[in-house]
């Protein structure tokens, strides 16, 4: 198929309008234009892309095919366009990652720091993402590289298991707290939280959680780090679920006292992910060559290190 990237987008504006008439106006085009243009893609394609109805049109199946694989192009497009800058500005390399709330405050900065030295002439987009979303964005070629941590949909996709992540329940250090070691989440539903901002992925999570046992958190105070959240657990605003890596790093500078969630859910295993097919480029297997020799067992955390899990 010889395809152009104005027939992609003025596509992308049909099937989100679900409209010929508001895509025309939104690309400024006249309406025997854009129906032009769809039935020259249906020619090529050889099928209908489109169901025409009386209030407007919808994808037929091939047509929901031809909108998956035209964003990803899309996607790629507009990539290769900020990759060519960053070329014309001196670098030669861009790598785009998506990844939850823990790789990106606990480890990921560190692996970072560490891999922009070592390569001056790569740059990095690090953005936080909820684990599904990862999935998905990774699948459609939105980014290079995904982390993420627990089980997740991974059709499409090739996972790559580096560590495993543990959360915890920290809490002040008073005796009533200190005669528990192990807990189930459902036990401290009752209890005030102290929690990540309503944004994160694993506030997001937890929410989750907590309404399947039909509550909704006691949230008092919701934060942007887990250091920060665990210095108002030390204070006694409340008790907070975080890494284990965070409580570790904590329990030599704070009074807290940490116990081990019972539930499954608790022990999640980390992945990287990238597309079902995709080689990875010489800076991203870099990349993943870091994270990988940062989890290798001489980085286990351990009480009082600034190391992540």
């Amino acid at each position: 198929m010889q395809l152009e990237l104005k027939d992609l987008r003025l596509f992308l504006l049909i099937a989100q309008t679900g409209s010929l008439t508001r895509a025309s106006e939104q690309s400024h085009l006249s309406l025997a234009a854009t129906s032009a243009r769809i039935k020259a893609l249906e020619e090529q394609a050889g099928m209908p892309l489109l169901i025409r109805e009386a209030r407007g049109v919808r994808l037929s199946p091939p047509g929901e095919a031809f909108l998956h694989h035209a964003r990803a192009m899309l996607e790629q497009t507009r990539q290769l366009q900020a990759d060519l800058q960053e070329y014309g500005a001196g670098l030669r390399g861009h790598v785009r990652v998506f990844a939850n709330t823990t790789a990106v405050t606990e480890f990921m900065p560190d692996i970072l720091a560490a891999y922009l030295m070592q390569h001056p002439h790569i740059s990095v987009d690090l953005q936080e993402r909820p684990n599904a979303h990862i999935a998905h964005d990774i699948r459609e070629g939105r980014a290079d590289l995904g982390i993420i941590a627990g089980e997740v949909d991974t059709h499409g996709l090739t996972s790559l298991h580096f560590s495993t992540d543990r959360l915890v329940l920290v809490t002040p250090d008073t005796p009533a707290w200190r005669s528990h070691q192990q807990l189930a989440f459902a036990q401290v539903l009752h209890e005030h939280f102290v929690g990540m901002h309503r944004h994160s992925t694993l506030q997001t999570f937890l929410d989750q959680i907590g309404q399947q046992l039909g509550h909704t958190l006691r949230l008092r105070i919701q934060l942007s780090n887990f250091d920060a959240m665990c210095r108002m657990v030390a204070a006694g605003v409340g008790v907070a679920v975080v890494p284990e890596s965070a409580a570790l790093r904590h329990r030599s500078q704070s009074p807290l006292h940490h116990v081990q969630l019972q539930d499954a859910w608790a022990v999640r295993p980390r992945y990287m992910l990238l597309r079902e097919g995709q080689t990875p480029s010489p800076h991203v297997q870099a990349l993943m060559d870091a994270i990988q020799a940062y989890h290798l067992p001489q980085h286990a955390p351990q009480a009082g290190a600034a190391t992540a899990g």
